[in-house]
């Protein structure tokens, strides 16, 4: 693991033109991350590597290299009796909901649901922002 990064950054979505602002810690407080932990997407963490304290810069990451290409793999079927266990029946589910499941090792993961096919659903388990291009803008606040 590497060093503690306290932070001010802002992320940025931009796909077919369009800008779509998506985090944004500029108009509150910083955050504070472990480089080389994974709490960061690989492709953000390399803008970190040559700021100092102090520094603020904006860098255009074309697609796929912030969060990384979209796989069609996770593109996937789950049953819907599997779904009775981690969905309330008193809300049902519309294209573009998220749902937590959880993993075998006490983790979780998330999908965003796209449609019913019969008895399963189709859930895209890609980070949301996979396969797009975006803007991080960055400040260094401190580093430990």
């Amino acid at each position: 693991m590497g060093s503690f990064v306290t932070l001010h950054y802002k992320v940025t979505g931009i796909q077919d033109g369009q800008e779509r602002l998506l985090l944004n810690t500029f108009e509150d407080r910083p955050a504070t991350v472990e480089v080389g932990s994974g709490q960061f997407a690989p492709g953000l963490e390399r803008c970190l590597i040559a700021l100092r304290e102090g520094e603020r810069r904006s860098y255009d990451l074309a697609t796929g290299d912030a969060f990384g290409p979209r796989n069609p793999e996770l593109i996937q079927s789950v049953a819907r009796s599997l779904l009775i266990e981690h969905a309330s029946p008193d809300d049902p589910l519309e294209p573009g909901d998220l749902l937590e499941f959880p993993t075998p090792d006490g983790g979780r993961f998330a999908g965003i649901f796209k449609e019913w096919q019969g008895d399963s659903a189709l859930f895209d388990f890609n980070h949301p922002l996979a396969g797009q291009a975006v803007r991080f803008e960055v400040q260094i606040i401190g580093v430990l």
